[in-house]
């Protein structure tokens, strides 16, 4: 089509893209977020946190025991716009996987309603759009601030790398995971030694593209050595001050 349109957010970007027809909520997707959220609200304690959860397509499967529900992740999430790149083959494997873990428990897939699209091998894009918005992927409930979230307001997967953004699921309460620099830049930073060391330097693991402090942490990277912040840095001040 020959317009474009354009998306942008506070992180300093702008993309053009080619305009597309308006995306609409499969049956299948529709489907799979209902039964998304009534499983985890099955759920006691559950990890992620209570409603109101968005729909992460990370590739959870559901599965249940004498103990309830519970959430495992497959090997791969995709994302409804990465199904557009994906060989059906290798999206295969993801079904055969979680068909492998279904058989272990017997009559989850049954009660989930996923038996035939288990049993259905992947071989064309239908396929693969179909799994993409199943329950076997488009599964993970999460709230706004882990999936989309941008800082200081929270942190989401969308927006910062998912193995910085999963340590707010399990990091201590009195530990600050994002700080900010002197520029007012968010940093993602993490101790480099147990609590009660005595040791109160700090590990960056994300810097603002646009800072100065990346400038470092990227050299640092290249250099194959971590980028570390000694305890009297004013970050490390940020991150440790709710410790008593």
């Amino acid at each position: 089509m020959a317009g474009t349109h354009t998306e942008h957010e506070d992180h300093e970007w702008t993309i053009a893209i080619p305009d597309h027809p308006r995306r609409t909520d499969s049956p299948e997707y529709v489907k799979s977020r209902a039964l998304m959220n009534r499983l985890a609200r099955e759920v006691d304690d559950f990890y992620y946190g209570p409603p109101k959860w968005q729909d992460h397509h990370g590739g959870g499967l559901w599965l249940k025991d004498a103990g309830g529900w519970f959430l495992v992740r497959n090997l791969a999430g995709m994302e409804w716009s990465s199904q557009f790149a994906a060989e059906p083959r290798k999206v295969d494997l993801l079904r055969r996987n979680a068909q492998r873990l279904y058989a272990a428990f017997p009559g989850v897939a049954e009660e989930l309603g996923i038996t035939e699209l288990l049993e259905t091998p992947i071989t064309d894009a239908e396929g693969v759009a179909r799994w993409t918005d199943s329950i076997c992927n488009a599964s993970v409930p999460l709230p706004a601030s882990l999936h989309t979230g941008v800082v200081p307001h929270g942190g989401g997967i969308h927006h910062y790398p998912q193995p910085i953004v999963e340590i707010q699921t399990f990091k201590r309460d009195d530990f600050r995971l994002w700080v900010t620099d002197h520029e007012g830049h968010p940093v993602a930073v993490a101790p480099v030694a147990p609590r009660g060391s005595g040791d109160g330097r700090l590990h960056v693991l994300y810097a603002h593209p646009s800072s100065r402090l990346h400038k470092e942490h990227q050299a640092a990277v290249m250099s194959g050595i971590p980028h570390i912040l000694e305890a009297d840095h004013p970050l490390a001040q940020q991150a440790f001050a709710g410790q008593a």
